[in-house]
């Protein structure tokens, strides 16, 4: 298992690293962390932005909060995308998968079935052994071992 600080070291080392596998566990300690990073991120904003719920004004923080939120979020797309593609190579899928996904999402009531789906494949384990796509991220020396007559 990868631990939450190598899921969320190896995001944004292989940030546009589209080839080989990522196992379950570094998609889902890179989903809390960009789920943790939003939410504080988001406190930050109301609380520090001066952001008045009954008028709906906010101070000039606030926009700095928005700035930074934006910034972070147009920061983690590609090594997202990068990600979801290994974790489809994991199941040996191909990463076109990914781009019909994102096409469904744009179908109104398609794109609820392409978020389950999306779920889904971030749950199936990845094959065991070495696929079309790498070796196994659990066992990387498994397989690859050379036979002597």
């Amino acid at each position: 298992m990868v631990s939450f600080p190598d899921a969320v070291k190896m995001f944004f080392t292989r940030y546009t690293d589209f080839q080989g596998r990522s196992r379950r566990s570094e998609y889902w300690w890179v989903v809390l962390f960009n789920l943790l990073v939003m939410l504080v991120l988001g406190l930050l904003l109301v609380t520090l932005g001066g952001f008045n719920p009954e008028t709906g004004a906010m101070g000039p923080l606030a926009y700095v909060f928005f700035v930074i939120i934006g910034l972070y979020g147009l920061g983690i797309i590609i090594p997202s995308i990068a990600l979801f593609v290994r974790r489809l190579h994991d199941i040996n899928q191909t990463g076109w998968i990914y781009l019909g996904l994102v096409i469904a999402g744009f179908i109104p009531f398609i794109n609820f079935l392409a978020s389950i789906a999306q779920i889904v494949i971030a749950c199936i384990p990845g094959t065991v052994g070495p696929n079309k796509y790498g070796p196994d991220p659990k066992n990387p020396g498994a397989g690859n071992a050379d036979v002597f007559a």
